[in-house]
């Protein structure tokens, strides 16, 4: 049998720091020293197969998936990361030098397919090698990989009809708003968020000088950073009003829910552009109890919000 050349296949992507801690967390949780390391090595693994993902614009749902579910990882040997929409890909590890790669019989059903990793925790790396679509038996020769081109083509059919579509600005103006985006009223109706976020309202988002403040438009939209481990919400608000020559004013801020005085340290609000490149950008100090960007537009401009903080992310699309 050929053996499997790994030089030139697959796409090497670095374990980071946030990756080891939450596998080194899911792994204190088991009764075993033996499944404390499958568990610890495959979240390692589907942790990295999130983050190349998310380079490739496919949306994750890691919280969905079983691998996030401690009682399933306590009981079945599972590695998935959950793709809204689609369905759930298996993510399964390797070590160094090995030419199969194990398939647990759990996993071989209700899988839109499977994703060979190779770690290497001595150079804090992991390379993603490939992809098959089904498998039959525990052992899979690395041999029978797909190159992850094929990855991308088998999700490329669905993605096309699963991507959000951008919330559109000015469709605000005539008093139509996309699902999730509320007045800040009925943000603050809600208990879990409404304390602290109620006192500060009165100093909230001072309104920028025009000459038709009635066209000021606001809306807030909660945002969920806790991929990694618990919930961690902020709150996203953005207001929009009219300016010179159609142009539309836009102000971006970040906010606290509930008890937080303050926005976790380092999340980061980034404006990109249409092509995705970095436009604005700010970013939490340890005492910020918000964060804001400002810029103008032109209609039927695009461009993207970026909310990140380690390596969760989210980003919410629009158009003016």
């Amino acid at each position: 049998m050929t053996k499997f050349e790994l030089d030139n296949k697959g796409l090497t992507l670095p374990i980071t720091q946030a990756a080891r801690t939450i596998a080194q967390h899911f792994a204190n949780q088991q009764p075993t020293s033996k499944s404390a390391e499958r568990v610890r090595l495959n979240t390692l693994c589907v942790l990295v197969v999130n983050d190349y993902l998310q380079m490739m614009n496919i949306p994750t749902d890691l919280k969905s998936s079983n691998t996030w579910n401690p009682v399933i990882r306590m009981c079945a040997d599972v590695a998935d990361i959950e793709i809204p929409g689609i369905g759930s890909l298996e993510c399964r590890p390797i070590r160094l030098n090995e030419q199969f790669c194990y398939i647990p019989p759990e996993t071989w059903e209700e899988r839109i397919g499977y994703l060979v990793v190779q770690v290497d925790e001595s150079q804090l790396e992991a390379k993603v090698l490939g992809f098959v679509r089904n498998v039959t038996s525990q052992e899979l020769p690395l041999s029978q990989l797909q190159p992850l081109e094929a990855l991308i083509e088998h999700l490329s059919p669905t993605l096309k009809s699963t991507v959000p579509e951008s919330v559109s600005l000015s469709q605000w103006f005539a008093g139509i708003f996309e699902t999730g985006w509320q007045t800040l009223e009925s943000l603050w109706n809600q208990p879990e968020f409404a304390p602290d976020f109620v006192f500060r309202s009165k100093n909230l988002m001072e309104k920028i000088p025009s000459t038709q403040p009635e066209q000021f438009i606001r809306r807030g939209k909660l945002i969920d950073l806790g991929i990694q481990i618990a919930s961690q919400f902020v709150i996203l608000i953005v207001e929009i009003s009219p300016y010179v020559d159609q142009q539309v004013s836009v102000r971006l801020q970040l906010h606290p829910t509930g008890s937080q005085n303050y926005l976790p340290q380092d999340v980061k609000l980034t404006v990109l552009d249409h092509s995705g490149a970095v436009f604005l950008e700010a970013q939490a100090r340890s005492a910020d109890n918000y964060i804001q960007l400002q810029f103008r537009g032109e209609p039927t401009e695009q461009f993207s919000v970026q909310v990140a903080l380690n390596d969760a992310q989210v980003t919410e699309r629009f158009v003016i």
